[in-house]
């Protein structure tokens, strides 16, 4: 209800002043080509990750990665294993597979790639919904309890890499982190 009510209530009956017409006219159009660009910036931006996503148990997806942790867990000179606060140290062969497990409150294991090869990386959770964002590149996944993402990364530079959660996934949320390394 108007405070006070137009003078004319079939206001839709108006003719459009030529004005007015010429900026729906503009926003339209503006509209269009920003629909049609985001579509065109996924393919010429190299900005957005291609990646492939696969229905998956949970706990299915937990015994995959731990199964996997155990194969490839790095070893020092000695033959021991190598672990980080308890969390291990995982080299996957190079060009192979590469998991991570996001669960309540960390991205488990560590994973050591080298330099310059190319993975299929497997992200997924345990529990709920959290996010996998990759300090400091522009990597940024929602990582979904019964998805697993699958993503094609080559690292080009070597170093510590950081993996926050970005979606609050609850009390421990500023805890969960976890690292990639990337080895020459």
């Amino acid at each position: 209800m108007a405070l006070t009510p137009p003078s004319n209530r079939l206001w839709w009956k108006e003719p459009i002043h030529s004005i007015e017409l010429g900026w729906v006219v503009i926003a339209f159009l503006w509209g269009l080509f920003m629909f049609f660009f985001m579509i065109a910036w996924h393919f010429i931006g190299n900005q957005n990750l291609s990646s492939e996503t696969y229905k998956i148990m949970p706990d299915i997806y937990a015994e995959k990665v731990e199964a996997w942790a155990e194969e490839f867990q790095a070893r020092d000179a000695d033959g021991n294993l190598l672990e980080e606060d308890g969390v291990p140290i995982v080299r996957p062969p190079a060009g192979g597979d590469a998991y991570i497990l996001a669960r309540l409150w960390e991205f488990w294991p560590i994973v050591e790639l080298k330099r310059g090869e190319s993975y299929r990386f497997h992200l997924s959770s345990a529990d709920w919904q959290h996010g996998f964002s990759l300090q400091p590149t522009n990597i940024n996944i929602s990582v979904h309890p019964g998805y697993e993402h699958v993503i094609t990364l080559t690292p080009t530079d070597s170093g510590v890499f950081g993996v926050i959660c970005n979606e609050f996934c609850g009390i421990g949320h500023h805890t969960m982190t976890g690292r990639i390394r990337v080895v020459d």
